[in-house]
């Protein structure tokens, strides 16, 4: 799996049954069928598979995997309580759909950190300093976050996606799945959270942001390093591609890039998930 490609992330065309659907339940209509694609999709993780990584290795994995069950398992009461106010039901149902698939993305890692071995995590300063910081701010500044987290780590969960061990790359394409979609998510949010900005506030949020995009990756390169490394991607190269991908979201997310339809939707048809295969590069993760 490569990286997302730039119109994956800066969304042009909403998935064709889904455009009867208006304002944000075209996302609880994709986040609820996507439901059934998780199903098919975990079950292809080789969860008995024994792993013959070094030892240093499912060290360096393990400590990696224990940051990112942290960051996910957040239950979101605060981020909901804002969403609250804006009397959206559908988004707040899309929003609370959201928050489940990033529990389930926990969960994965919990378990794959138990066949390691390992324990979880209950506290570390990177996941405090991106609560604080989320929960001083409004709510557009929150997405603004999370679309920085989720950009940012695209390119090491690609990474991951090419590890040596069965579980860790169907773990890794099974999130991945997900969170190209979250990332058009967060970019729906803050297209209809900027509508009524002038140019030149979007211009200046998306400066601000860029900032702490380049702070985020860092952390992540620093602290994820030997993850990476063990999976054949170097620091310099996926801090780089992560704020390329960061750069194509933010572009549409702050509205510059010249585009009128504020809500694209996901990038594929809610309908279709409930009846079509898995994609052939997760099919195969259990044969690899």
């Amino acid at each position: 799996m490569t990286d997302p490609a730039p119109t994956d992330l800066a969304p042009t065309d909403t998935a064709p049954s889904d455009t009867a659907a208006t304002g944000f339940a075209v996302w609880a209509r994709y986040f609820e069928a996507n439901l059934s694609r998780h199903e098919r999709l975990d079950a292809l993780i080789p969860w008995s598979s024994r792993s013959t990584l070094p030892g240093a290795t499912v060290v360096a994995l393990a400590r990696s995997l224990q940051r990112f069950e942290l960051g996910e398992s957040g239950e979101g009461k605060n981020l909901r309580a804002k969403a609250r106010r804006r009397h959206d039901a559908e988004y707040d149902a899309a929003l609370t759909l959201f928050i489940a698939e990033e529990q389930k993305h926990s969960a994965l890692f919990g378990r794959a950190l138990t066949r390691f071995g390992a324990e979880r995590l209950t506290s570390h300063w990177s996941d405090a300093a991106f609560v604080v910081l989320r929960r001083l701010m409004g709510l557009r500044t929150e997405i603004t976050l999370f679309l920085i987290a989720e950009t940012t780590a695209m390119g090491y969960f690609d990474a991951l996606g090419r590890s040596a061990d069965p579980v860790i790359r169907g773990v890794a394409r099974r999130v991945t799945t997900d969170e190209i979609e979250h990332v058009r998510f967060q970019i729906d949010q803050l297209r209809v959270g900027f509508e009524t900005t002038p140019r030149a506030g979007r211009m200046l949020a998306a400066l601000a942001a860029s900032v702490v995009a380049v702070a985020a990756a860092t952390v992540v390169a620093v602290d994820h390093g030997p993850a990476m490394r063990a999976c054949g991607l170097g620091r310099a190269l996926f801090w780089r591609r992560a704020l390329s991908t960061f750069g194509r979201a933010a572009r549409s997310s702050f509205l510059l890039d010249g585009e009128a339809e504020l809500i694209h939707g996901p990038s594929v048809d809610s309908a279709v998930l409930t009846i079509r295969s898995a994609p052939d590069n997760t099919r195969q993760v259990a044969n690899e």
